[in-house]
């Protein structure tokens, strides 16, 4: 299986228009997203995110943050960790935290869920997103399930 991680932020009008614009900042946008736990299946390669068909039904693992508190900082981490065998993704989010702070924790929770099924991890990636609300700001981070 390939997956695809990706990041975006944005504001809007609305929650909704703030969380939908920034899936489209994603590239995530126009596609039907369907949440699923943390697994990542034998053999998963980490590519570039496609353009997918609108309307598409996609499976994802997704961190999302929204604030309309002007000046907050909200962060939106995902964390994915290969091994030989299977994989592990972790999804993270903060509200005025260190952005870093943010990300080591998402590192160390799919670290440990790795340890514990006693896998060897093979590489982590990350992805994220942090944004300075402005009036209404949404963040999301994503480990988009391909075909």
């Amino acid at each position: 299986m390939k997956v695809s991680i990706t990041s975006g932020r944005a504001e809007g009008p609305t929650k909704l228009n703030a969380f939908d614009n920034a899936l489209l900042d994603a590239g995530i946008g126009d596609i039907n997203l369907i949440q699923v736990s943390s697994m990542l299946p034998t053999g998963t390669e980490i590519v570039e995110l496609p353009k997918f068909e609108a309307g598409k039904m996609v499976n994802c693992v997704l961190a999302y943050e929204s604030s309309d508190n002007e000046g907050d900082l909200i962060s939106a981490v995902v964390a994915a960790a290969t091994s030989n065998d299977f994989g592990c993704v972790v999804e993270n989010t903060g509200v005025n935290r260190n952005p870093e702070e943010v990300r080591k924790e998402a590192e160390e929770m799919v670290k440990y869920m790795m340890d514990v099924r006693g896998l060897k991890i093979k590489e982590i990636i990350i992805g994220e997103e942090s944004h300075r609300v402005k009036k209404q700001g949404a963040v999301v981070a994503s480990v988009v399930y391909l075909e």
